[in-house]
């Protein structure tokens, strides 16, 4: 790793958000009541900040520093205050429209994307910005791929989708509605249009299981129900329903169904992740259903999904039957009447690998009126035509690093190169392929060349109570009010808002060293709260440096109180911010 990476990978969010955003950077200007930094921060790397302030998968939070203590930051629910303040639906839009304004100069290249989710999207808001000519060919009668059709509105309202949708669109982006590939279009005629095709269409096959009364009525795949529900399609599925599978999806399904009668009557006749499960699960228990139920393979804590997904359907009384998987579907006059059912004895072999160990003494019969199965999504590679591009072990497109495919100018992303992805991880698809073409076009990286340290003569000081400061819950609508399709989330407000981005470790300032000045006096060991600072013999760093001392900073744990800084008597420590990957071009060192 080169020395000044180093400290774009030691901001543990940034690392780990995939379209590099500087979430502790907004974060902290948002504890110092710089909103406008905040969005501008959160909305650069982002064409879709405000739709990730609600429904993102936060991989930030899974890798934030300050989880090691207590518990993580809620980044997600600060992007969601911010954008509520300046993105699209605030009311003064001064900022965004900065942001999303249309090109200065046009290209005459001209480019095409299959798919109208995530990430074709992204890719367009890249694209038009310089310059292109952009066409997106969708093949339902609307824009948002799975952020419309698979997220349900209690979790995302689809006035944000659109507000979102609406200002990509209004760059000049082209639009073709009911274009889909392998009928309306094909990928040769695309080919011959355009300059460059980017195929961005979802995996919307459900995968079945292979077990009898499989194709009863009744059966349901995932994917496929959430779909029609979410366009506003009725769908019967009785009194009891059973969901096989033990990710997300499945959970916002059962969660979407308690909403019947919202659903049903014409109020959503299109309204829009993909980890399956329980979703489903979720969805069915708002369609009218009694009784939901979602059986997994895996233990409680085994399952994927994600912990506060699990929790939310618990508190909406669905039930989940684990270590227990599918055997065989009963079916009365052609419906399904009941499942079979057997005991797991192991999910995983002994190299974490899956590899379910069944035990058939272990037989059990649930009665159910609908199973739905949440156990994965395909891609329809078979809408490529005959001269498609090479595919993939697993059935998706094959790409390289850059998302090429094995056909001159076409890329792909998202699920069709990957399978069901997180939105976010769609987006940073969409982003990777717009900066591929515009290079390959003709035009310079879109990577910002390296970075520099710039020395921060203020920064946060802690109080010595820092870490006994507890996480904000965000706020929901209590279990007993959740009717209709209001978001369950509510959002939080000022002062929780500055009350919880003040636990932030800010993790992007780092501890500089002026070695010329160090004498290795050890002060700054001394007066360290967490004794991350140590002066050791050299050779414990490099063999080659015998007779001499080191000084080592732990940056990882470093929680940037400074107090290193003011101790030191040659002023050879000091706080630096990087100006690299975390902080967009079009920001600088505001």
């Amino acid at each position: 790793m080169d020395a000044l990476e180093f400290f774009d990978s030691n901001i543990p969010c940034l690392a780990a958000c995939p379209v590099h955003t500087n979430a502790g950077l907004y974060v902290a200007a948002i504890a110092d009541g710089d909103d406008e930094l905040a969005y501008l921060t959160a909305r650069l790397p982002n064409p879709f900040a405000s739709v990730c302030g609600r429904v993102c998968a936060a991989p930030c939070e899974d890798a934030c520093r300050r989880g090691q203590i207590d518990e993580p930051i809620a980044i997600r629910a600060l992007k969601r205050f911010v954008t509520e303040r300046h993105g699209v639906e605030a009311p003064d839009g001064h900022l965004r429209r900065d942001v999303i304004a249309p090109p200065l100069l046009e290209r005459a290249a001209s480019i095409g994307i299959v798919g109208g989710g995530p990430a074709g999207l992204s890719a367009a808001h890249d694209l038009r910005r310089h310059g292109y000519d952009v066409t997106i060919y969708e093949a339902t009668d609307q824009l948002g791929g799975m952020m419309r059709l698979g997220i349900p509105e209690y979790r995302l309202d689809r006035d944000v989708i659109r507000s979102e949708i609406d200002a990509i669109v209004a760059m000049g982006v082209n639009v073709r509605l009911e274009q889909r590939l392998g009928h309306e279009v094909s990928l040769a005629g695309l080919r011959a249009d355009h300059d460059a095709v980017f195929l961005a269409f979802g995996a919307t096959l459900g995968r079945g299981l292979n077990i009898d009364g499989h194709d009863a009525d009744g059966v349901l795949r995932a994917i496929e129900y959430l779909i029609n529900v979410n366009r506003g399609f009725q769908v019967d599925i009785g009194e009891r329903v059973l969901v096989v599978g033990g990710g997300d999806v499945a959970m916002d399904a059962a969660r979407t169904a308690l909403r019947a009668d919202a659903y049903g009557d014409g109020a959503s006749a299109a309204r829009g992740s993909m980890t399956e499960a329980l979703d489903v699960a979720r969805t069915a228990a708002r369609s009218g259903a009694r009784d939901v139920m979602v059986m997994s393979l895996e233990s409680l804590d085994e399952m994927p999904a994600s912990a506060f997904e699990i929790e939310e359907a618990e508190n909406e009384h669905i039930t989940f039957i684990n270590r227990r998987g599918p055997k065989r579907v009963l079916a009365d006059d052609g419906r399904v009447s009941s499942i079979e059912t057997v005991g797991v004895l192991s999910v995983f072999d002994d190299e974490g690998r899956f590899a379910p160990v069944f035990d058939p003494d272990d037989v059990q019969i649930i009665e159910v009126d609908t199973v739905i199965l949440a156990v994965g999504q395909a891609v329809d590679t078979a809408a490529l035509g005959a001269d498609g591009p090479d595919l993939s072990a697993r059935g998706t497109i094959g790409v390289g690093d850059s998302l090429a495919t094995s056909l001159p100018m076409v890329w792909a992303g998202g699920d069709a190169a990957h399978g069901p992805r997180t939105l976010i991880e769609a987006i940073a698809d969409g982003r990777r392929v717009a900066a591929s073409m515009h290079e390959a076009l003709g035009g310079e990286s879109d990577q910002q060349a390296g970075g520099s340290m710039v020395q921060l003569q203020q920064f946060h000081r802690y109080q010595d109570d820092y870490d006994r400061v507890d996480r904000v819950d965000v706020p929901t609508i209590s279990t007993d009010r959740r009717i209709g399709l209001a978001e369950v989330e509510t959002g939080f407000t000022e002062e929780q808002a500055r009350c919880e981005a003040n636990r932030c470790l800010r993790c992007f300032a780092n501890i500089l060293l002026d070695t010329e000045a160090c004498v290795l006096c050890g002060l700054c060991s001394d007066v360290c709260p967490i004794d991350l600072i140590a002066l050791v013999p050299s050779e414990e760093i490099d063999p080659g440096l015998v007779g001499g001392t080191a000084l080592t900073l732990d940056e990882t744990a470093c929680i940037r109180c400074g107090l290193c800084i003011e101790r030191c008597p040659t002023k050879a420590l000091s706080m630096g911010m990087w100006s690299g990957v975390g902080v967009p071009v079009e920001l600088g060192m505001r």
